[in-house]
């Protein structure tokens, strides 16, 4: 079982994708990539993760209102795409892993160069 659920979690993740490239007008929406997707054992939900390029907390509200309001939409057509009995409840949450992948980076340049500057 847990297989297919990664299966269709690659599946959903595609097809996803591939809507919001090309379905989806609303330009809240356009800097949003999708990282992941995890779902229920039961495939009833998914939870969609998504990543922004933006650090600003307002954009940040804005793609989220744009994925409440592209839900609907975006689910009816993964149900004309996807091989499932039911297709699952859509939930979306921000990937946070860019954001603190960036600032370890910013840490380690930091460390880096206060070592070189006591070596001096």
């Amino acid at each position: 079982m847990k297989h297919r659920v990664g299966r269709v979690e690659g599946e959903i993740l595609r097809e996803l994708s591939k809507i919001l490239q090309k379905n989806i007008r609303d330009p809240r929406v356009n800097e949003i990539t999708l990282t992941a997707v995890e779902c229920s054992n039961d495939l009833s939900y998914a939870t969609i993760y998504y990543s922004l390029l933006s650090e600003d907390p307002a954009k940040e509200k804005e793609a989220a209102l744009g994925l409440e309001k592209a839900k609907g939409m975006m689910r009816h057509l993964l149900g004309q795409v996807l091989t499932v009995y039911k297709v699952p409840e859509l939930i979306f949450k921000r990937d946070n892993s860019v954001k603190y992948g960036s600032k370890i980076d910013r840490l380690l340049a930091e460390l880096k160069k206060q070592d070189q500057e006591r070596n001096n």
